[in-house]
């Protein structure tokens, strides 16, 4: 008969037409009386019908009730917690993602409560797992199966809603931030899980098929979460301190290159942001010069290149435009000499844009006064192979028929490189 009463209380409830302060006490004496299964089941059928402008509300209200049932369960709480969590999650998603502080804070549509509200559910569970006894194998089962459950929450949470939050970690306002609490919150229950950040980023591959804490990649989607860990871990540097100092600057970007690939290659202002602020933090780590040729080979980079250069040469969003620049820039000051002399004259050969191009032949000239000015000269930049590379770098695209308007910045950028040899020939010879 209470389980009955349930639906139709939750209703009257969730109609906000007067005070249902006695409505509310029921629901809860019910929750805590009757049957679980049977309250779950209507809590959760309320979730997935809940109107598209009440979303905020009905999570906010019905988590509550939904974790007391679930932690009377016994061995079916894991399957019946991930059934709870997909379900909030899907609701969550719904919720449009504030672009500016303000509506963040104002918070119309209600995503911060929800995502404050659903910390507070999972909280229960996450310190069950802290607390469980792992040498009992009845108990370890559980705690597995709990963790599986927790594990794919936290990585769908990255990847919606958090792919898509501005976030600043200057902002001052940032500590009263929900979804900046929200992802703190998410870092910090990956590894009170015994989930290591670095084994999520750098060895998801190597873990075991049998192993019930692997979440199975569905597509990119599992990329694309493992993408916003990044970002929050080396960009925001959440969680930061839990993190290894092991990790070489090379590993570690040759391992996000995966990452910053997927972000760059979204029309997404938020996920475009994020991939050059990740590839910036990513190559900040590395010394000048530092960078070999062999990296230039792998698929990741050719891919990340591609992206940046459609970034810097097509994006209407000029803050983004002027980031893949400057981030271009940093990636070409991390190439040693060899690397550099291969890049470019790959480049230019390639290249179809005259003002990207100027940024090649300025980096030549850049470099060879930096060679000339240190004690250890750059044999990739002398004699016979400079001759190389000017011959096709500092040329005509198309000879006699180039179009001089249309490729001026080449074209004065290339004389200006030949006028600084002419110059410093001179000053040798004499």
């Amino acid at each position: 008969m209470g389980s009955g009463l349930l639906g139709l209380l939750v209703e009257e409830v969730m109609r906000k037409e007067r005070d249902h302060a006695h409505c509310q006490s029921v629901i809860t004496h019910l929750v805590k009386i009757c049957n679980a299964g049977d309250v779950l089941h209507i809590l959760l059928r309320h979730v997935e019908d809940t109107d598209p402008n009440a979303i905020a509300d009905s999570i906010t209200f019905l988590t509550q009730h939904i974790q007391t049932v679930l932690i009377r369960l016994g061995d079916t709480k894991p399957a019946l917690l991930g059934l709870a969590l997909d379900a909030l999650h899907k609701q969550m998603t719904k919720l449009p993602v504030p672009y500016l502080h303000k509506q963040e804070q104002e918070d119309e549509y209600g995503l911060g409560r929800s995502c404050t509200a659903l910390m507070t559910f999972v909280q229960p569970f996450v310190q069950e797992v802290k607390s469980q006894d792992t040498t009992s194998p009845v108990t370890s089962s559980s705690s597995a199966e709990l963790k599986s459950v927790l594990l794919k929450f936290c990585m769908e949470s990255l990847r919606e809603p958090l792919l898509e939050v501005q976030f600043d970690r200057k902002a001052e306002t940032s500590q009263n931030s929900a979804l900046w609490s929200f992802a703190t919150e998410i870092m910090a229950i990956l590894p009170a899980i015994q989930e290591p950040l670095c084994q999520l980023l750098f060895y998801h591959r190597l873990r075991r098929k049998d192993d019930m804490r692997v979440v199975k990649d569905n597509g990119s989607r599992q990329t694309e979460s493992r993408a916003c860990l990044a970002y929050l871990l080396l960009v925001q540097l959440i969680a930061m301190e839990v993190f290894p100092a092991v990790f070489s600057p090379v590993f570690v970007l040759q391992c996000n290159m995966e990452y910053i690939d997927v972000l760059l290659s979204r029309k997404d202002e938020s996920w475009v942001l994020k991939g050059l602020q990740l590839y910036d933090k990513s190559l900040g780590r590395l010394l000048d010069n530092s960078l070999s040729i062999e990296l230039l080979d792998m698929k990741p980079f050719h891919s990340v290149l591609h992206n940046l250069l459609k970034i810097m040469m097509e994006c209407p969003i000029q803050h983004l435009k002027a980031k893949a620049i400057m981030v271009f820039q940093l990636f070409i000051e991390k190439l040693n000499g060899e690397a550099k002399h291969k890049f470019f004259r790959c480049f230019m050969k390639t290249s179809k844009h005259a003002g990207v191009e100027s940024v090649i032949l300025k980096n030549i000239q850049n470099h060879l006064v930096h060679s000339s000015k240190s004690r250890h000269k750059d044999g990739w930049f002398e004699g016979t192979l400079l001759i190389s590379l000017l011959r096709e770098t500092v040329s005509l695209p198309e000879g006699p028929e180039t179009d001089l308007l249309h490729g001026m910045d080449r074209v004065m950028v290339s004389l200006n490189l030949l006028r600084y040899l002419l110059i410093k020939e001179k000053k040798n010879l004499s």
